[in-house]
């Protein structure tokens, strides 16, 4: 695999920085500017990338990823994050696990994907679809299905390919990111009607 992807390299420099100073989470999210966005997503959906329900941490992170989705929607240059959270110091250790786990995903991705309908990731168009996906699928991540498998990891998918199409280019991973989204509404629409059906069905022998 080619390891110049914009993902890598930019965690690749932030190991290097880390090796001479203690490198915070704000000073590498200002240096890397608006692909802080998709950085970050990414970062943050590897936890929700498993069928297993994560409980209220899952409405946590799905607020997280709408509120991300707002502000890139939006046009804020870089992520407006608590001081507390830009505060936070990674070791080299921790820069070089996120190099390994985001190389594995690159290495999957660049399978099937290269720069392709760049318009859709380009721009403002680019900045508002990946904004909208990120927030619709937040908003779906954090609705409260505690213990319903799959509940993160749909909305989890999306996220994470409309981000890769970012870092990317490309734009079918903004496709298959809509795909996703459809088949979170539709398994979401399948419990909450199964759910109504049980409890008609439970009500009718009271």
């Amino acid at each position: 695999m080619n390891n110049d992807s914009p993902l890598v390299t930019i965690l690749n420099h932030c190991a290097e920085q880390s090796r001479d100073k203690k490198l915070t989470l704000g000073e590498m999210f200002d240096s890397v500017g608006e692909a802080t966005y998709s950085l970050i997503a990414i970062v943050l959906t590897l936890p929700f990338l498993q069928p297993i329900s994560l409980g209220p941490l899952s409405t946590v992170g799905g607020l997280t990823f709408a509120t991300l989705g707002w502000q890139l929607y939006r046009g804020y240059p870089a992520v407006i994050l608590p001081n507390k959270i830009r505060r936070i110091v990674l070791d080299q250790r921790t820069w070089n696990l996120l190099i390994k786990v985001c190389l594995t995903i690159t290495k999957w991705c660049r399978k099937f994907s290269r720069p392709r309908y760049t318009s859709w990731v380009s721009g403002v168009k680019g900045r508002r679809i990946g904004g909208l996906v990120m927030l619709f699928a937040g908003l779906l991540m954090a609705i409260p299905f505690f213990g319903i498998p799959f509940n993160n990891l749909l909305p989890a998918l999306a996220i994470l390919f409309v981000c890769i199409g970012d870092l990317e280019k490309d734009g079918v991973m903004v496709f298959i990111s809509f795909g996703w989204l459809v088949v979170t509404l539709v398994y979401f629409a399948l419990i909450f009607f199964a759910a109504r059906a049980l409890g008609a069905w439970a009500l009718s022998y009271w």
